[in-house]
């Protein structure tokens, strides 16, 4: 497991510091869960940009966003982004 070492603005720092008391965890632990589920969004945000722009497949899309696919095909329909495409049908509906 790797170090991060990391000067942060006094203000952040009092947000980070609410957030640990208010969830009971140890400084390490809730950087750990914060930077995870904000890579997480990340994940799932260029997924959707990928796919809406033709870049990948449903499933590859999927596979980026680190879920299945009938969870990501709910959140792309959430998100209003559609996926159908003459090029893509063929390879998604393989995967399915």
């Amino acid at each position: 497991m790797g170090t991060i070492s990391s000067r942060i603005p006094d203000d952040l720092e009092d947000d980070l510091q609410s957030y640990i008391e208010e969830e009971n965890l140890d400084k390490s632990t809730a950087v750990r869960k914060l930077l995870t589920e904000r890579l997480g969004d990340w994940r799932k945000e260029k997924a959707l940009e990928k796919l809406e722009a033709g870049e990948t497949t449903l499933s590859g899309a999927a596979t980026i966003a680190e879920m299945n696919v009938w969870e990501f095909a709910a959140l792309a329909k959430d998100r209003n982004v559609t996926w159908v495409s003459d090029d893509h049908l063929e390879s998604d509906l393989d995967d399915l």
